[in-house]
This record gives structure tokens, C-alpha cells and sequence, in this order.
């Protein structure tokens, strides 16, 4: 199916494409995804900034099975779960061979992209990875810094972009700054894709996943970096897709 007859599937005050990972490896080769999961949601109840971008993605997935299952439950289900750490191994398989798509890292502590780049080329078979940069975790508002980022992509030549910089800042840094790197066709707002391909922090077996319980699985590994996303946002999310299949779920920005 053409993307551009993808059905938007309601979910809260934002939605998700239902679209499967082939027609997204198989099609998608320019514009901007996102890769939506609980966290990113539950931003998208308070964040104006961040909800106004919505319409400016070409792509929108549902990246959490929690999500997925909300999906089938609200009558509405989408034909599976698309997250970004699933993708991007298929994406650079699928374009293992092909020299037009070369890609750059931008996210991730210190050293932990140029494993990852490692890794990925190594896998492909040629330089792939074509550059890789770790901002400071303050980039807005340390000096100098954008025009670095910036200026390490644009060297680099890649024509991917993949930015790890969390969720919602990551949306919001792509869109204000793109124009700037004329030479990137494809952007990837991926988060911690760039930590699995890196090699430092393991994927849970395939039955957590399947199952709905990657979350705990990440909350055990990680309980200080986890706790808000999966403690503070997975009751209210449930809480607010009760409420839509109720119909008493009301957008927090419609009136505004």
C-alpha cells in the first residue's frame, strides 16, 4: 500500500499510521517519522510545542505493544507494532547495498555512537555509519553547540540522519534546524536505537516484548533512567485511554 493512503488511527490527542514494518523499510526512503510510544503521549498532554508538529511528520508508528494492545482494545487496531529499535536494523539491511544511503549519529554519551557505527558497518559490510557526534546533554543552551551538531552532519555527507536526543526534544531539534542540512533527505528520531546498536544495553527476549512487558524488563535495568517514563506515565495513559473509549477523553490543547 502507498503511504499516502495510510489510515491515521485516533490514540489520545494525537494518532499512529497503520502501516507495517515492510511497507516502512519497503517505501519510506525520505521525509520525517516518528516512532510513538507511552512517554512520548503523555508529553503530548501538556507539551504545545512539541503537539503542534504533529501534522509536519510524514510517518507516524506505534512504537509501544502497551499501545498496541490500547489500539485493539479502543476497536481501532493497527496491523502491528513499528518501533525504531525494530526498524533500524531492518532499514540497514534492506539498504546494505545501496551507496545512496549513508547515515550519521547524532545522540548517545560519549563513545557510545562510534560503537554503534562500528557495529552497524561492520554488519553491512561497508561504511554505512558515515559519522557520528554526542552533543552535551544542555546543547540548547551551551554556546556553539547547534552549529557544531549542525556542522558535523553537513560534513559528514550523510543523507540519513538518525537523532537520539529523547523524546520530544529530538522532534522539536529536527524540525527547527533541518533546513540547515540540506544534504539529509531521510530523518530518524529513534532515541535510544543508537544504545542498542552500540551494543551496551541488551533487547529483552522476544516474549517480554510480544507480551507487553519490555517496560518492566527496561525498569529493572534501568530503574533511575526509567522510573518516569514507565511509574509516572503508563497509570495516567491507561487512565486516559479508559476514557476515550468512554468518550470523555477531551484533547488538552482544543480550546486553546
Amino acid at each position: 500500500m502507498p503511504l499516502t493512503e495510510m489510515e491515521k488511527v485516533p490514540m489520545l490527542n494525537a494518532w499512529v499510521h497503520d502501516v507495517s514494518m515492510d511497507d516502512i523499510v519497503e517505501n519510506f526512503r525520505s521525509g520525517t517519522m516518528l516512532t510513538l510510544h507511552v512517554d512520548m503521549i503523555m508529553k503530548l498532554q501538556q507539551d504545545r510545542e512539541f503537539y503542534d508538529l504533529l501534522d509536519k511528520f510524514d510517518v507516524i508508528t506505534c512504537d509501544s505493544q502497551i499501545m498496541f494492545f490500547a489500539t485493539k482494545w479502543l476497536g481501532t487496531p493497527v496491523r502491528e507494532r513499528v518501533s525504531g529499535s525494530d526498524y533500524f536494523p531492518k532499514f540497514y539491511t534492506r539498504y546494505a547495498d545501496d551507496p545512496s544511503m549513508t547515515v550519521f549519529l547524532l545522540g548517545g554519551k560519549e563513545g557510545i555512537a562510534e560503537l554503534a557505527a562500528k557495529n552497524v558497518n561492520a554488519k553491512v559490510g561497508r561504511e554505512m555509519i558515515v559519522g557520528t557526534y554526542a552533543p552535551s546533554f544542555d546543547f540548547e543552551t551551551e554556546p556553539g553547540e547547534i552549529d557544531r551538531m549542525i556542522e558535523a552532519v553537513n560534513e559528514s555527507g550523510a543523507t540519513v540522519c538518525l537523532v537520539g536526543l529523547g523524546g520530544g526534544r529530538q522532534e522539536k531539534w529536527i524540525f527547527k534546524y533541518r533546513d540547515r542540512m540540506p544534504g539529509v533527505t531521510l530523518w530518524l528520531p529513534l532515541g535510544g536505537t543508537i544504545d542498542y546498536e552500540s551494543g551496551t544495553f541488551d533487547r529483552p527476549p522476544a516474549w517480554i516484548t510480544e507480551w507487553g512487558f519490555e517496560w518492566l524488563y527496561r525498569l529493572l535495568k534501568e530503574p533511575r533512567a526509567r522510573f518516569h517514563r514507565y511509574v509516572v506515565h503508563e497509570p495516567p495513559f491507561l487512565w486516559a485511554v479508559l476514557k476515550q473509549r468512554l468518550g470523555l477523553y477531551r484533547d488538552p490543547f482544543a480550546d486553546r
